[in-house]
């Protein structure tokens, strides 16, 4: 799935998080971008991105996770376009 990075830096001794998230609808990014705009959020978006990547859905890397707006999302455009091939 193409999901751009939202980085969450840690305080402390805790470590920065990465938190996925579903680019927004109709946003097309060719790397020189300073906002992508996030599909779980219609005012928010991640500034100075890093460029978009395909990600699994189930993520075993550390401190690495989905927004689960964006993955209840993803899961319900899938569960909608599988009903609509059937």
């Amino acid at each position: 799935m193409l999901a751009t990075p939202e980085r969450v830096v840690g305080r402390g001794r805790t470590p920065d998080r990465t938190i996925w998230h579903k680019p927004g609808s109709g946003h097309r990014c060719a790397g020189n971008c300073d906002f992508h705009p996030i599909a779980c959020s219609e005012e928010e978006g991640i500034v100075a991105p890093a460029p978009n990547r395909d990600i699994p859905l189930r993520l075993d890397v550390e401190h690495e996770t989905w927004c689960g707006d964006c993955l209840t999302l993803i899961r319900q455009q899938r569960t909608n376009a599988a009903q609509e091939r059937s």
